[in-house]
């Protein structure tokens, strides 16, 4: 019989992100954010390439960011609303961490499995912080998607991509429970 660990599969069957826009200050510490970061690491790696990085954007940071999403808006003829939207995750950000992945040679790995590894990462983050008692939520959106906002913004080479934005502070208010998938419906035995 295998050990269980009942209080994490607790947490993971009650999981839920807090939205980005509700999360308020403090955001955690660079002390507290390491052992975040840390547990994010552990994700599995085929080949053991590291095809992530961390990039950690404090407040600071935040309204450069989000003069540069209302430029990369108006570049890519976004509209008023789709622009003023996509600036509220760095207007209200208290702290994101954004999880580079990086496409790198190999023989071995393809490219789909080192994507793979950078979601991976992203969602070891988010419940990372999740079960530490932040608020924390996973956001991405076009001007993530636009290299040159990436290069703008951080810096990107051209072997890497934003695979996502977690937003990481103290929860400001409870969401509701959603509704969560039909198991029945998306589960398929296969016996023989």
């Amino acid at each position: 019989m295998p050990e269980r660990n009942d209080a994490a599969l607790a947490f993971l069957q009650s999981r839920r992100s807090r939205p980005a826009k509700t999360l308020i200050a403090p955001a955690p510490s660079r002390d507290e954010l390491m052992p975040l970061l840390q547990a994010a690491a552990r994700t599995p790696d085929h080949g053991k390439l590291e095809p992530w990085r961390f990039i950690v954007v404090e407040r600071g940071a935040m309204a450069r960011l989000a003069d540069l999403t209302t430029k990369t808006g108006e570049r890519l003829q976004k509209s008023p609303e789709d622009i003023a939207k996509a600036r509220t995750q760095f207007e209200l950000g208290q702290l994101a961490v954004v999880v580079v992945e990086i496409q790198k040679d190999s023989p071995k790995i393809p490219p789909i499995e080192q994507s793979y590894s950078a979601g991976a990462v992203c969602l070891a983050l988010l419940n990372a912080a999740l079960a530490a008692g932040w608020g924390a939520n996973w956001l991405s959106g076009w001007a993530s998607h636009d290299p040159i906002f990436c290069r703008e913004a951080f810096d990107l080479a051209e072997n890497e991509r934003i695979a996502g934005l977690i937003h990481i502070a103290t929860e400001g208010s409870v969401p509701p429970e959603r509704p969560r998938p039909d198991l029945a419906a998306i589960t398929t035995w296969v016996e023989t």
